[in-house]
């Protein structure tokens, strides 16, 4: 177990009596939604909820489940695809937790009273969970040092709370995000190394990029022949700019994260074959293409993206690989504007090559 986690593990043991239970993410509930991707206001069950409803239901629910709302544009799909978009920098990917605002102060007051006729707990960050006693001291009677005094009713604003990138509740990273439900006065976002940006935001919608399928067109489609071209390309129609728009309830912040495609990458499968360009990379052209359809007669032409197979595929075809780079922008709120790193998507056909047949005499 590393030390990090290890330690606190330890201190939240030890409170055990004071009814503190300490547990792992992907185990723990919350305040909040549980049905979906984005929620709107905080609280809420949808993200057409704005209505602050006080009914104290948001007691359980996924620690890593965020509300911020996210909206796909152009050229992407809001379903998976058969492919990941991956980032082509290893070392990096979207923050494993950050604060967000998740309950007003009459929807705490509700969640409390009803835990207080049930021997349940709730969760009050990603991995702390208390009972009733400890929110009521917190929360209620302010007798906890830095307490509140009748969960903040009548004040503007609300009560955040950690959340944990989903998929990654495990993550050493998710433990920096530790602070108990706090305060923060509406239209303002905490000041700390984990509140939410236009830059976590643009992270996040990158998260949930999601790219369309895309076929490369070739002649031959399947089956090559042995020293002589298969020409590749995508036209200009065939893909998109894809644009994944972020956005906090409560907060203000949006940022809005932009995936270009820019280039098409080749990789024959075997060592036994050239690609063209040398390095296998077909770059975008000003018309937003890449590569040149074959037409007729180009058999004998060297294409400006393609592949040459040296040798027959004996029984098993080769594994063709064809994966598209995309180039990642943002902008946000506040005149706020950056880069991420390139992202690709990649696929694979099977190729068939054959061996040109003659007879001699």
């Amino acid at each position: 177990m590393p030390v990090k986690r290890h330690i606190r593990s330890v201190v939240g043991l030890a409170a055990g009596a004071l009814a503190l239970v300490l547990l792992t993410p992907s185990s723990a509930f919350a305040w909040g939604d549980d049905d979906g991707e984005g929620t709107g206001e905080p609280g809420g069950s949808s993200g057409s909820d704005t209505s602050g409803s006080a009914s104290g239901k948001e007691l359980m629910a996924n620690v890593s489940q965020s509300r911020i709302t996210i909206t796909h544009s152009g050229g992407g799909t809001s379903t998976v695809s058969t492919g990941e978009l991956a980032s082509v920098d290893p070392n990096w990917e979207p923050p494993a937790c950050w604060y967000e605002p998740v309950m007003t102060p009459e929807q705490l007051k509700a969640g409390v009273d009803r835990l207080k006729k049930s021997t349940g707990l709730g969760a009050v960050n990603a991995h702390l969970f208390w009972n009733s006693d400890l929110f009521v001291d917190q929360y209620e009677t302010g007798k906890a040092e830095d307490g509140y005094k009748n969960y903040n009713l009548g004040e503007d604003g609300y009560f955040w709370r950690s959340v944990v990138r989903e998929g990654h509740e495990d993550d050493i990273e998710a433990w920096d995000c530790e602070r108990v439900m706090f305060w923060q006065d509406a239209g303002t976002v905490p000041d700390d190394p984990n509140a939410p940006t236009p830059d976590v935001l643009a992270a996040y919608a990158y998260d949930k990029i999601r790219v369309p399928d895309t076929k490369v067109e070739m002649k031959p489609e399947t089956r090559s022949t042995v020293n002589l071209p298969t020409w590749a390309w995508l036209d200009k129609g065939t893909f998109q700019e894809v644009k994944v728009r972020a956005e906090l309830p409560g907060t203000g912040l949006w940022a809005e994260t932009t995936a270009k495609p820019i280039a098409l990458h080749l990789e024959p499968g075997t060592d036994d074959a050239e690609t063209y360009s040398a390095s296998g990379n077909c770059e975008i052209d000003d018309g937003g293409s890449i590569g040149t359809p074959y037409a007729e007669g180009d058999a004998d032409e060297t294409p400006p993206c393609g592949i040459k197979y040296l040798r027959a595929s004996s029984g098993e075809p080769y594994q063709l690989k064809t994966s598209i780079t995309w180039e990642i922008s943002w902008e946000g709120s506040g005149g706020s504007k950056g880069d991420l790193p390139n992202g690709t998507f990649e696929t694979t056909q099977d190729m068939a090559v054959q061996e040109i047949q003659s007879i001699n005499r």
